[in-house]
């Protein structure tokens, strides 16, 4: 028979927190996972109405001869400024969370970690959730959006 195996308690303390470094990084990226889509949601839905209550302003650009890049190039570039707007706030509350973690850490004496790739990441979902609207409006037919009420 092989030799029995022999752990300190050292390498069951290391097993037990990486489990719980990894449990825990599940449970905090979980809502953010949640919340960034729910933020594309809410600008697509925001700039396809705007594309909706404008039609008739895009059927005007339509008859004066504007190129459908141009327009869509109008909405996105809206949907990107509603997008830092919407940012803003997104930035207070990150400047909140983001002191009362360094006081946290440092009240333990840790060091303080927040990833920056969760920045770029909200700004990113919701560009992309402004691109099907504008490409929405510059698909309009001239015709169809003059005719809108």
């Amino acid at each position: 028979m092989g030799s029995p195996v022999v752990r300190s308690h050292t390498d069951s303390s290391a097993a037990a927190e990486r489990v719980t470094d990894s449990a825990s990084s599940s449970l905090l990226l979980a809502p953010a996972g949640v919340t960034l889509p729910v933020g594309g949601i809410g600008v697509a839905n925001t700039m396809v109405i705007s594309v909706l209550e404008r039609r008739a302003e895009i059927g005007l650009r339509w008859a004066l001869g504007t190129a459908r890049g141009h327009i869509r190039a109008r909405f996105l570039t809206e949907s990107i400024t509603l997008s830092a707007l919407s940012a803003l706030g997104g930035l207070a509350g990150i400047a909140l969370g983001s002191l009362s973690t360094a006081a946290y850490a440092a009240s333990h004496a840790w060091p303080v970690v927040i990833p920056a790739e969760a920045l770029d990441g909200a700004l990113l979902v919701r560009a992309l959730a402004g691109f099907h609207p504008s490409v929405r409006a510059a698909r309009m037919t001239p015709t169809a959006a003059l005719s809108a009420p």
